[in-house]
């Protein structure tokens, strides 16, 4: 042969390559539709409404040279909240600190897969928890959990929740917090983020290696890929709170060292409102190890030569309720395990409601306009996962208007935490009609009906 038929034109080398990259790429593509049909089918992903994407001469064009990470321009427009641009800065620094190497630290505790996002600085700031390594996600990187899915599949999930919806139910948590002013969940939003030290599959990885090979080769090749990087993954966000413990520590602590009578009174209003949301949400995962307690002891300066001192600050207690992910059940607790709260055991839940609490919470939800507009937010936030039923939605916001219901009476009777768990498990439901939320979305009758629960746990106390 000659040499000029041995010369090959860049374009046309860029064209074999792509086309065996894509060759490659579908092959693997096959593989992994084929090998995760069956869970697809049993653990829906969320789908999100088509983004737009900016122009090549904005500055957000360029974060596409990031190979691994390009995904960024996919997920800008859902990671915005108009309304609160503090939440919105600080899903900014994680997204920033992710393109410059700063990636988020699996957290090694707990049992699904959930990470410490980081700011530039490589300060903690956040807690991502990706929708599909929960508990029982199909990318959980925890062992344990496959170890009690194929050993004890009998006694595998919670049958009262809707599986893989706990990134919904940290971010339900924070907006019924915010709804009533409780001011105990640190912010939750659902967003999408991507990141090397995320468990992905190994199809998705060598996708992601494929592409970013072509695109250093042939650059004009790799601007053709709709994305470069790894997949986003959706998920809870959770403001990281600092210098909080655990409260089983501050408890045994405030046993050993009782705490003044004005700080005494402080952690008592804190703990109600805990117990106001666990109750609200019907939390089925609530220990002394899964709320925090942050106590910052007085200081004190010394006036002169003499024995007196004067207070510079003084002490403060805060609660913060963080993982909210077991909550929102479409039925009451009825099989093996009563889930109960097990704050309902401390001294503090032995004392009436406070005033300063009931005035506080009685008023808007003795307001059945304000208990529908809470469903309306919820139906909102719930909606976005692509296996949404609205029956099963339905159901489980019969349960919390029932939570609701038994709250305000126990308010109103000036009781206890205590006994109000006690009291018997109500559901209101619907009469009659199509299910949905607010006008836009359905026409219904307005009347309820209330039921009690008549199955009780085999085991009612764990």
């Amino acid at each position: 042969m000659t040499s000029d038929a041995e010369e090959i034109s860049p374009v046309a080398a860029a064209a074999a390559a792509a086309g065996v990259v894509d060759e490659r790429i579908r092959s693997l593509s096959t593989a992994s539709e084929a090998s995760e049909d069956s869970a697809t089918a049993l653990l829906p992903d969320v789908t999100f409404g088509p983004t737009s994407h900016t122009g090549m001469g904005s500055p957000r064009s360029n974060r596409e040279s990031q190979p691994l990470l390009g995904a960024r321009h996919e997920v800008d427009d859902f990671n915005h909240w108009p309304d609160d641009p503090h939440f919105t800065d600080l899903v900014r620094q994680a997204e920033t600190s992710i393109e410059n190497g700063i990636y988020p630290e699996r957290i090694y505790q707990g049992s699904s897969g959930s990470y410490f996002v980081k700011n530039g600085s490589g300060k903690v700031i956040a807690v991502f928890k990706p929708k599909d390594e929960e508990p029982y996600g199909r990318l959980n990187p925890k062992w344990t959990k496959w170890l009690h899915k194929v050993c004890c599949p009998c006694c595998f999930g919670r049958s009262c929740l809707v599986p893989n919806q706990g990134y919904l139910s940290e971010a339900g948590a924070s907006l019924v917090d915010q709804k009533l002013q409780l001011n105990v969940v640190p912010k939750t939003r659902v967003v999408k983020l991507a990141s090397e030290t995320f468990n992905y599959t190994r199809i998705d990885r060598e996708k992601s290696r494929a592409k970013k090979m072509v695109s250093e080769r042939f650059p004009k090749v790799g601007r053709r890929f709709h994305r470069i990087g790894l997949p986003p993954k959706v998920g809870s966000l959770q403001v990281f709170v600092e210098d909080f413990k655990d409260a089983d520590y501050w408890l045994r602590r405030f046993e050993a060292e009782p705490l003044g009578e004005t700080t005494s009174k402080q952690f008592q209003l804190q703990f109600e409102r805990l117990v106001i949301l666990d109750y609200i949400i019907r939390n089925t995962d609530r220990g002394n190890d899964n709320w925090l307690v942050k106590y910052e002891k007085p200081e004190l300066a010394e006036e002169g030569e003499g024995e007196d001192w004067s207070m510079v600050k003084p002490p403060e207690v805060r609660v913060a309720a963080i993982d909210n992910g077991l909550a929102f059940p479409f039925k009451h607790p009825d099989s093996w395990r009563a889930y109960p709260y097990h704050w309902a055991w401390l001294p503090w839940a032995k004392i009436p409601f406070s005033t300063e609490t009931r005035e506080l919470v009685l008023p808007p939800l003795s307001d059945m306009n304000f208990v529908q507009e809470l469903c309306d937010d919820m139906h909102t936030l719930f909606q976005t996962d692509k296996g949404f039923d609205r029956h099963i939605f339905e159901r489980q916001m019969s349960v919390m208007r029932g939570q609701v219901l038994n709250l305000t009476q126990a308010l109103r009777d000036s009781k206890s935490p205590v006994q109000l768990v006690q009291m018997p498990a109500v559901i209101v439901e619907r009469s009659k009609g199509r299910v949905g939320t607010t006008a836009r979305f359905r026409s219904f009758s307005d009347t309820f009906t209330q039921s009690f629960q008549e199955k009780s746990p085999f085991f009612s106390w764990c």
